[in-house]
């Protein structure tokens, strides 16, 4: 779940290490991807072969992470219309949005005008 992948990155940042391992899941690698589309992690990799698939992710030291809200989790799923996204710590974060197309960011839903279901704010 990327709620674990969230976890992992700012605790090994906080470590000092370079990068990470979790296991693999659909969700984590969108999610992971879009983090690198802005600039938190430099590069994502799969590792193995199935069932035993993990995802390497490489941190970037430019952009640590400084704090994640959980806004969805597993007991409370939040659903927002795209007319409800602002800009997170005034442009210095990012929303980011399941939607029907896709995970992606806040600023992306609000362009392509689609709501969904918003897992987190990352700044």
């Amino acid at each position: 779940m990327y709620i674990d992948l969230l976890v992992k990155a700012k605790n090994a940042e906080q470590a000092g290490k370079k990068s990470f391992k979790t296991p693999y899941s659909k969700m984590d690698h969108a999610v992971a991807d879009q983090l690198v589309r802005y600039g938190f992690f430099k590069k994502t990799e799969i590792k193995g072969r199935s069932p035993k698939r993990s995802l390497e992710v490489v941190c970037n030291s430019d952009r640590p992470i400084h704090g994640i809200k959980f806004l969805s989790r597993p007991s409370l799923r939040r659903y927002g219309k795209y007319q409800e996204f602002r800009p997170v710590k005034g442009g210095n974060g990012i929303m980011v949005v399941s939607t029907s197309k896709g995970v992606m960011s806040g600023v992306q839903a609000k362009k392509d005008k689609i709501g969904g279901q918003v897992l987190f704010e990352i700044w």
